[in-house]
Order: structure tokens, then sequence, then C-alpha cells
């Protein structure tokens, strides 16, 4: 008795369903709100809604940042174009940093967010102790 070649399995398992065409650019969508929801760039791109400040400018206005944070937050919203960065030949050089069109455009959402935030805290940390106290036994 030999082997058959003739296969017994002709089902083949069905493909994956294509992903939803909204949904295709979620991730896209997901890395652009990380950077402009992080609370440091929501901090930074509020302050430099009036004009072009100096990174230590900013970091004094901006309490808690450190000078590490401050840097990469800036070069992150560089990267994504929110903020430009200009170098003026002077002795020691100073840097500019200011928002673009772009950032600009973002400037009145990220102000409303900062507004609510700040209408809401007394009531989220009511809700947040309430929340504590119920799970803490």
């Amino acid at each position: 008795m030999g082997t058959s070649l003739k296969p017994t399995h002709t089902r083949s398992p069905a493909l994956p369903p294509l992903p939803d065409p909204q949904h295709v650019d979620c991730r896209g969508v997901a890395s652009v709100l990380a950077r402009v929801g992080d609370k440091w760039s929501v901090f930074v791109i509020m302050m430099l809604g009036d004009g072009p400040k100096r990174f230590n400018e900013l970091k004094r206005m901006i309490n808690g940042i450190s000078q590490r944070m401050l840097t990469l937050t800036l070069r992150g919203l560089e990267r994504d174009g929110l903020v430009t960065r200009t170098i003026f030949p002077t002795i020691p050089p100073r840097v500019d940093y200011e928002l673009t069109d772009l950032g600009r455009g973002l400037q009145q959402p990220v102000k409303a967010l900062g507004q609510w935030a700040a209408d809401h805290l007394q009531q989220i940390e009511a809700a947040r102790t309430r929340f504590d106290t119920r799970n803490s036994a």
C-alpha cells in the first residue's frame, strides 16, 4: 500500500477581514494625539501662544519641567512641525521657539482643554478621593 498524493483537506482558513476604512489611520492619529496630548506639550503650546520665547523663559514659565524634558518636548514639537527653532548669531547664541501655523491651529483646542481641566479640577479631585476611599479597604 502506498502513500496517497491526493489532498484530504481542501478547505482554506478564512482570510482576516480587511480593516475598517474608518480605522485605518488609528495608529497615525494615536501618535499625533500622544504628542499633542502630552502634558508638557500642552504647556509649551499654551506658553508660546502669545509669541516666541527663549528656552530659559519657557523653563521659568512651566513649573516643574526639567531642562531635559523641555528639550525633548521642544524637539518633538519641532519634529512634528508645530514649533520652529530660530538661532540668532549673537554671543552667546540666542535661540527662540515659536509656534508654526500648524501649531497656532492647535492653540485653541489646547487652550480649551487646559481651561476645562482648570474649571473641573475640584470635581475631579473629589471624585478621586471618593474612589480611593472606597477602594482602599
